[in-house]
């Protein structure tokens, strides 16, 4: 049997062991975790994010966010969630950033930091051309209008005085009015007028007036990421400097800038 004196030894060389072991570990796992970066959208909002016929996400937002992560020297991941749950998640740390044309709003501000803008738009409605919808002042209450929970255009539906019905996304919202079962949909700018070329049945659809609001959208972090945010920061003004970001535009948007304010 191992006398007293051994034992102690013998433990007290296994816990040296473990100090030197277990950082060691854990620094093997943050490598990992600097060498990628990810970023999350719906999924749900063509053409900034998106998932084409083979299942991959696609877009404005994926583009722009792989440009950033090859400028980092890291690996680029873009989840899709759930778009009234995104900031949640985001909080819980489920991906780095999140990267989908994101409004920046002082009540967002209060849960997440933002990036300088990437890219800017507005709110706009949009109405069948024979739903008797010439102008904002033909709203009455007892119109109902489609727009993606969660978003800033909820503000919009309660200005304007309308009913507001709630979607996943705006490939719902869009085909619901089409269809007629709604009598106009809010949401950006660029999306609406691109999903209207897009879409069966979208020539049937026009779009209000101008933006109702302007928006300017930025990159969401955790409070907590400052060094981050600054690093991502520090790229997008490149970006901007350097035409890319306007070269992206170009891309997905026929020629038209909209990271230009």
């Amino acid at each position: 049997m191992m006398n007293t004196k051994r034992l102690w030894k013998l433990l007290a060389a296994v816990g040296i062991l473990l100090i030197v072991a277990i950082p060691a570990t854990f620094a093997q796992g943050q490598k990992e975790d600097v060498d990628s970066i990810s970023f999350a959208g719906s999924g749900g909002y063509p053409p900034f994010n998106y998932l084409n016929e083979s299942g991959d996400v696609i877009g404005f937002d994926v583009d722009v966010a792989q440009e950033i992560a090859d400028r980092l020297g890291k690996t680029m991941e873009y989840k899709t969630t759930a778009w009234d749950g995104i900031i949640e998640g985001l909080r819980a740390r489920r991906y780095d950033g999140i990267l989908g044309s994101m409004a920046i709003t002082p009540e967002r501000e209060q849960r997440v930091d933002f990036s300088i803008p990437y890219y800017y738009s507005g709110a706009q409605l949009l109405v069948r051309k024979d739903g008797g919808i010439a102008s904002l002042d033909d709203l009455k209450s007892s119109h109902v209008v489609g727009l993606v929970t969660g978003t800033t255009f909820e503000q919009d539906a309660v200005k304007l005085g309308v009913k507001a019905k709630l979607y996943e996304d705006d490939n719902q919202t869009l085909l619901e009015l089409i269809n007629g079962r709604n009598d106009g949909v809010l949401t950006d700018r660029v999306v609406g007028l691109h999903a209207i070329t897009q879409l069966k049945g979208g020539d049937a659809v026009t779009a209000v007036g101008s933006v109702l609001r302007a928006e300017k959208m930025g990159i969401a972090f955790h409070e907590d990421d400052d060094e981050l945010r600054e690093q991502v920061n520090t790229v997008l003004a490149d970006m901007h400097a350097d035409g890319t970001l306007s070269e992206i535009s170009a891309k997905w948007f026929n020629g038209e800038d909209i990271t230009r304010e």
